[in-house]
């Protein structure tokens, strides 16, 4: 049976009009939490990077809110099998 672990990228656009910020951050699957916004400003990148890292892409889900600004969340959901 082939043991797995489990991380979460998440991308984060907050903003309203020209006035934005995109930030990404990696939940590891130790439990800890990094700000990776520096490395790669879209989230292909990111995700092409952990890919190389052995990790895989399992499911991605996306929150929007307009109400008040506009608030996009995106999660990326990834798994890796233990060594």
């Amino acid at each position: 049976m082939i043991a797995w672990e489990y991380a979460l990228l998440v991308r984060r656009y907050q903003g309203q009009g020209r006035n934005f910020h995109v930030s990404f951050v990696w939940y590891g699957p130790d439990g800890s939490r990094k700000d990776i916004t520096p490395y790669g400003d879209t989230a292909v990148a990111h995700l092409n990077r952990y890919g190389r890292e052995g990790w895989e892409l399992v499911s991605a889900a996306e929150d929007v809110n307009n109400v008040q600004g506009s608030t996009e969340v995106h999660r990326y959901h990834l798994k890796r099998p233990l060594n």
